[in-house]
């Protein structure tokens, strides 16, 4: 792929993020749940913005996980068994700039159906 072709890729991708992500921040009693997802692994993270402390994290690639709709369902029920033992009910969800459609929507759903609201 030609670098000019890649580097407009990118720069729009920081695009969207920067314009997701300046619109939502968390908070101790409403955390931000941020996803990321690569063609192969899907990482979750949630984050208080106001001490910059990560409350809680799962990676797929270390529960041995792709990134796929069936894997990610797994991911986000151990994403909330945890949130649920640390007494987080409600999130902001932050969908990093990716399209809320596929493997991000399949998250999303699995995550609401283990009692976490957003």
């Amino acid at each position: 792929m030609l670098k000019s072709i890649q580097k407009r890729k990118n720069r729009l991708s920081a695009q969207r993020k920067a314009r997701v992500r300046g619109k939502i921040s968390g908070t101790e009693a409403k955390p931000r749940l941020t996803v990321f997802r690569s063609n192969k692994h899907f990482y979750a993270q949630v984050i208080d913005d106001t001490k910059g402390h990560t409350l809680a994290a799962v990676d797929g690639n270390k529960l041995g996980l792709k990134a796929n709709k069936e894997d990610v369902k797994q991911i986000a029920a151990a994403l909330g068994a945890d949130l649920s033992a640390k007494g987080i009910e409600t999130v902001v969800f932050d969908r990093n700039g990716y399209l809320y459609h596929g493997v991000v929507a399949s998250f999303a759903d699995a995550l609401r159906e283990a009692g976490i609201k957003f």
